[in-house]
């Protein structure tokens, strides 16, 4: 019986640096320290659910330069028992890495792609780990997956299609770049994804329909639709849609479901790199664990919970003892009013 869950695809070093305020263009602002660490979905995700339950098999997969931020990537790789044969150094290109500036609950990245860039289909071709998830992430960050196929559309489609076909189940993972570029890489690749975890600035590139208001407010009367595009253009199992208020989504055969996120102070808030990537995280780890989704998506709050409260994108990963404690005294944020109860908490 197949078990644990490949990561695959952006494994990036972190460069974050806490600054005191979001400066205009030309202007100054202050940094007041700046920390190393992993980055990028398959590091966050991995590194988040071997916190959760080390018992989990994960297999790391991707590309890093021969230098000192790929060694780094290599070391924190085996700290956390996972299995590195499916990393591949390349010699000639940098490890990849984001310039993260966080402050105030928010953040912006600058990105170097370096060696993820020619990370793609004869790379994953050569994986053969016993798992039962194969999780692909960024897609708009993997370069050479974002490559027209005269096939498939992209390479990730053809990827997907081929780990689909080998018995894995794909997750898959998009990163927010211009909406312009979206609907030629995300559309061939849907009907190759089982699951699909995307934020709601994604999800409106993908489908055009907006999840947010001129005023920066959530637009929820629209996320019924929203996501059931994403299972009218082909994902096969489960969509899920999460922004700092909270997640929408179900299963293909299951009804539209919202969960609120949990409340957090202002204050407690040292950063918000890998949010999105600890909610995916956990949600990824109950599906593994055949959770139903509605429980799913509250161990993906309780994980973004703990992510907020770290400057880093992994440095806030608990144990799943420790989140199911937590959502036992829970404060949820409230059901939106445009949604009905049957669909909330």
């Amino acid at each position: 019986m197949k078990n644990g869950i490949i990561c695959a695809g952006n494994w990036v070093i972190d460069k974050v640096k806490l600054i005191d305020r979001f400066p205009e263009e030309g202007t100054l602002c202050n940094i007041s320290s700046q920390i190393r660490s992993t980055g990028g979905g398959p590091a966050n995700v991995s590194f988040d659910i071997a916190a959760m339950d080390p018992a989990v098999p994960l297999y790391a997969a991707g590309r890093i330069g021969n230098d000192d931020d790929g060694r780094f990537v290599l070391d924190e790789i085996k700290a956390r028992a996972i299995d590195s044969t499916g990393m591949v150094v390349d010699p000639k290109l940098p490890t990849s890495y984001t310039d993260v500036m966080s402050g105030g609950g928010k953040r912006t990245f600058f990105h170097c792609r370096g060696a993820c860039s020619e990370y793609g289909f004869d790379d994953v071709k050569k994986l053969d780990a016993p798992a039962k998830f194969f999780y692909l992430a960024y897609l708009l960050l993997l370069e050479k997956m974002d490559r027209a196929d005269p096939e498939y559309g992209t390479e990730a489609a053809r990827t997907l299609d081929y780990m689909g076909k080998k018995g894995y189940k794909t997750v898959v993972d998009f990163v927010s770049d211009a909406p312009e570029k979206f609907r030629a890489v995300v559309l061939p690749a849907l009907p190759y994804i089982d699951i699909l975890i995307v934020n709601e600035i994604e999800s409106s590139s993908c489908s055009g329909i907006e999840l947010r208001r001129a005023d920066g407010s959530m637009n929820y009367a629209n996320l019924p639709a929203a996501v059931d595009f994403l299972f009218e253009h082909g994902v096969r199992e489960v969509a899920v849609i999460h922004f700092p208020e909270g997640a929408a989504g179900r299963t293909r055969e299951g009804k539209f479901l919202f969960r609120p996120s949990c409340n957090i102070p202002t204050a407690e808030i040292a950063g918000s790199t890998g949010a999105g990537d600890a909610f995916a995280a956990g949600v990824i780890y109950a599906l593994h664990q055949g959770w139903e989704l509605g429980k799913a998506m509250e161990l993906g709050a309780a994980s973004s919970h703990f992510n907020l409260r770290s400057a880093t994108a992994t440095g806030g990963a608990v144990s799943l003892e420790k989140m199911r404690k937590f959502l036992e005294t829970c404060v949820w944020n409230p059901v939106p009013a445009e949604l009905s109860a049957g669909e909330g908490k």
